[in-house]
């Protein structure tokens, strides 16, 4: 009997965070499912790949009918799934009472809606597989609130309330679900920052971390990974 291949989908995987774990799990022997909003991103994502099992597909994950039409896409390609990484999401910062009016909307439909929503869609198949793992890429935002991240935190904070529910949900269903809280990476969220590169995690180091808590034995979860730049913080 021939192993299959595992899959993986990992959302918002052109840049930063989702293209290191896009890379990472194709190392891995995985097929990878990814989107982006930008066709070109996703480009260089497949040159990058060298022709590992990449598959690809353009998506605003802030939008509901894109979210449906992706993960039908992947339910197409494939009837078993092992990863659910739901990394997409976009920083704008700000705060509550001095925000654009169309701020909070944007970041809770992108950081917190489409991880709901493609959840939905794609868990129901690792429950009837009996195993897989959801990982959710939540923040140090988190559970540190800051005077300038307003809607951010707001929806980040959701993420992880999220993970705390789908991990009690999900418990004796054989599949795990990890929060990642990263602090600051060095993405394009950080372009045009005076900082020098070791005040930020590289993305890699966040990458490396979930595929090992993706590695534990089937009878392990870890559920919050919390992972800080050595110096801290940055405010």
């Amino acid at each position: 009997m021939v192993d299959r291949k595992k899959s993986a989908v990992i959302t918002g995987g052109s840049k930063g965070i989702g293209q290191a774990l896009v890379l990472l799990f194709l190392k891995n022997g995985f097929q990878v499912f990814t989107c982006a909003r930008s066709q070109e991103g996703l480009d260089k994502l497949k040159a990058s790949a060298q022709g590992l099992p990449l598959q690809t597909f353009v998506a605003d994950m802030g939008k509901p009918e894109d979210v449906k039409s992706f993960c039908n896409w992947v339910l197409e390609q494939t009837s078993t799934l092992d990863v659910l990484v739901n990394n997409a999401g976009i920083f704008k910062p700000g705060q509550i009472l001095n925000e654009e009016d169309n701020v909070f909307d944007q970041l809770i439909n992108v950081n917190l809606a489409s991880a709901y929503r493609v959840t939905r869609y794609l868990a129901p198949t690792m429950v009837a597989m009996g195993s897989g793992h959801i990982f959710n890429i939540c923040s140090t935002a988190s559970i540190t609130p800051y005077t300038n991240g307003g809607s951010y935190c707001i929806s980040k904070f959701g993420l992880y309330g999220m993970s705390k529910v789908l991990r009690e949900e999900l418990k004796t269903t054989g599949v795990k679900v990890t929060a990642v809280l990263p602090g600051a990476t060095f993405t394009s969220s950080w372009e045009g920052s005076d900082l020098p590169l070791e005040r930020f995690i590289p993305a890699g180091d966040i990458a490396l971390a979930v595929w090992q808590a993706y590695s534990m034995s089937p009878s392990t979860v870890i559920e919050d990974l919390i992972i800080r730049p050595q110096l801290g913080d940055i405010d």
